[in-house]
């Protein structure tokens, strides 16, 4: 009897970001059973760690810049509700990390991320309707220009004007967008 390889994979894959009480949640989320057809643990993951030879997770001792968190935290850091984190995800205003399905998401907090959320909007900074009505496209191009850089956004959590305000960054006109 044998874990099947595709788990072992995973495992390895995993263990370099969490730990193993973590793995486990992530291997029954997805369904995945032991050799003997039990759930997981995180005492059966670390034998099954320890017989396969893989490394235990172990924190960085020199991180990179931010903080890697997990939803509930990066919103508790914002000032905002995890609901508006994870629509941020969907919508790609900020960026996220997924090993696998079922893992949680891993967000890096860095001192860009905290400057997308306000307490007032700054000159210049419109909402989503103005921005369509600007641009003279639909609401999905102006995520989609949002998720190239083209539009800069900003979350004002404060007050009557708060949620999502967008500011157009003007390019360079060239061949292809005269208009710009």
């Amino acid at each position: 009897m044998r874990t099947d390889e595709d788990t072992i994979a995973l495992v390895r894959r995993l263990a370099e970001h969490y730990p193993d009480a973590t793995i486990a949640g992530i291997l029954n989320r997805q369904e995945r059973k032991t050799a003997y057809g039990h759930r997981f643990t995180a005492n059966l993951v670390g034998n099954l760690r320890r017989h396969r030879d893989i490394a235990c997770f172990e924190r960085p001792s020199d991180p990179p810049d931010g903080e890697l968190l997990s939803v509930a935290q990066t919103a508790a850091a914002l000032g905002t509700a995890e609901s508006t984190i994870h629509r941020w995800l969907n919508e790609g205003i900020i960026a996220g990390e997924r090993l696998t399905p079922g893992a949680p998401w891993r967000i890096r907090l860095t001192d860009d991320l905290r400057a997308r959320v306000a307490e007032d909007a700054p000159d210049g900074y419109l909402t989503v309707d103005q921005t369509m009505r600007l641009l003279g496209v639909s609401r999905h191009t102006v995520w989609q220009r949002v998720k190239r850089g083209e539009v800069h956004a900003i979350h004002v959590k404060c007050g009557r004007k708060k949620g999502l305000r967008l500011k157009v960054i003007r390019s360079q006109p060239t061949l292809f967008n005269p208009t710009a």
